[in-house]
């Protein structure tokens, strides 16, 4: 279990393979693209450089944490002496199903298959593998160097010895783990989603305006960020992504996507990433790449 495949080099890929592998775990790091690969490794880099100019980490560790990762383009390679596998690509059910089946034939007999879906339903996931009792979920938060929670989502077939060495290993990794049960959303998302919904929903209705609803969310509720500016964060095409599993899992009217946050996505204003959603990100876009360009 030292050795620790990820699948995915985005936003939480590289957070979950930063995670591991300053923890002292060997970290296979896979993607089909060598760019995505790179910008995941530079992300780490620039997160272990923070890191050590706050003193949290000394140089040496950070040189130790590169050194725990290595990178692969193919999985067959990438997982050869896995006992773990974290699935961390796109939140999309068909590309999840088509992994795992992949995952399945290349992994030893003994290693366990982990996703960090935030949605999708574990039980489906481990249907297409021959090893349902070893597949469970592990819904790290963003940023996974920082954020303490696991969500440890349980199939119908997940074992009690996997769920144990799971809830175990997260510990080791200095999170908190908790255990729930798999259902659309899992206990965050069911929670989060509707309220992050029905704050685009209000906007929509035009109760107030997008600076309005955060200041009353911060305000008055003591959140640390507004409804839609954390929705922007997440990525608005995550959002409706999940809100669709909730709504066709639960078939009810409460989690239908707001017809706003529909649009949204179908225009392309996807949050920070895309550099504009409810609020505009260009202009700290546009300074990061003049930074790049003189660094």
């Amino acid at each position: 279990m030292k050795n620790v495949a990820v699948i995915g080099a985005g936003t939480m890929g590289n957070g979950i393979a930063h995670t591991f592998a300053q923890s002292g775990f060997k970290v296979q790091l896979i993607d089909i693209s060598h760019a995505a690969l790179k910008k995941g490794i530079d992300t780490i880099t620039k997160n272990l450089d923070r890191m050590v100019s706050k003193e949290k980490i000394t140089e040496a560790q950070k040189e130790e944490t590169l050194a725990n990762i290595s990178t692969y383009t193919s999985v067959t390679e990438g997982v050869e002496y896995a006992g773990l596998v974290v699935e961390a690509a796109t939140e999309n059910i068909d590309l999840k199903l088509k992994i795992f089946k992949q995952l399945d034939e290349a992994c030893p007999e003994d290693t366990i298959l982990a996703t960090n879906t935030s949605s999708i339903s574990i039980t489906q996931i481990a249907a297409v593998t021959s090893r349902p009792d070893m597949v469970i979920g592990m819904h790290f938060m963003n940023p996974v160097p920082i954020m303490k929670l696991v969500e440890i989502i349980r199939g119908y077939n997940t074992s009690d010895e996997v769920t144990k060495l799971i809830m175990d290993m997260s510990t080791t990794l200095g999170k908190i783990p908790v255990e729930v049960n798999d259902y659309p959303g899992f206990v965050a998302n069911r929670i989060l989603m509707p309220m992050l919904n029905e704050s685009i929903e209000t906007l929509y209705n035009g109760v107030a305006g997008v600076q309005e609803i955060d200041t009353v969310m911060k305000l008055g509720m003591a959140h640390p960020m507004g409804p839609l500016q954390l929705a922007d964060f997440i990525g608005l095409d995550v959002c409706l992504s999940i809100l669709n599993v909730m709504y066709d899992g639960f078939k009810n009217p409460k989690y239908a996507p707001c017809p706003l946050l529909v649009n949204m996505v179908s225009a392309g204003k996807l949050g920070v990433k895309s550099g504009e959603g409810f609020y505009d990100y260009s202009e700290s876009r546009k300074a990061e790449k003049v930074a790049k360009q003189f660094s």
